[in-house]
């Protein structure tokens, strides 16, 4: 598999959604697809980084990183939120998620984002160095049921951020809705 990785652009919307509904089904797809919609038109989300995995020329992942910080705390940290991510079932375990990732937190990175939070599946964010976020002093913009506490997390991306910055996270607008921050 040829897989690239780019910068998405307003051509890749209908493949985006797309993959979307493959990975999620029509239900969930819909919402995920409208969130990503109304996180690219919310001026609270910026700076924010969008990107696509290609196999062969066809887009079969995405991920977006939207703006947050941390609310609470006298240090300040430049913070992401990585929601969503989708890849097309006939790719997943192909490394398209890993490498979206990668990706992201290196455009991050770059950047200068010091923190970034997301609300997955922990079986798999850890693999890529995301650790529990509400055990390093972070909570979630809703609560999160003890149950699923271990799917919110964190990736340091700038040494020593962990620490110094604890609190509330606050999000783009789009993205402070309850019904995102279920697990």
């Amino acid at each position: 598999m040829n897989l690239r990785v780019r910068r998405a652009s307003a051509s890749d919307e209908t493949a985006i959604s797309e993959v979307v509904l493959a990975a999620f089904g029509r239900t969930q797809g819909c919402e995920i697809n409208e969130l990503v919609s109304a996180l690219l038109a919310d001026a609270t989300a910026r700076p924010m980084i969008f990107l696509v995995a290609e196999a062969d020329g066809l887009v079969v992942g995405h991920i977006l990183f939207t703006k947050a910080k941390v609310e609470g705390s006298c240090a300040r940290a430049f913070a992401a939120i990585l929601a969503p991510l989708s890849v097309h079932p006939g790719h997943q375990s192909r490394g398209v998620g890993r490498r979206l990732i990668r990706e992201g937190l290196g455009e991050s990175r770059a950047a200068g984002c010091d923190l970034v939070f997301v609300l997955g599946h922990p079986g798999y964010y850890p693999k890529h160095g995301f650790v529990v976020a509400g055990l390093n002093g972070f909570e979630a913009p809703y609560p999160i049921p003890p149950e699923h506490a271990d799917a919110w997390m964190v990736q340091e991306l700038q040494p020593g951020t962990i620490g110094k910055v604890s609190g509330r996270v606050i999000c783009a607008d789009s993205l402070m809705d309850p019904k995102h921050w279920r697990e």
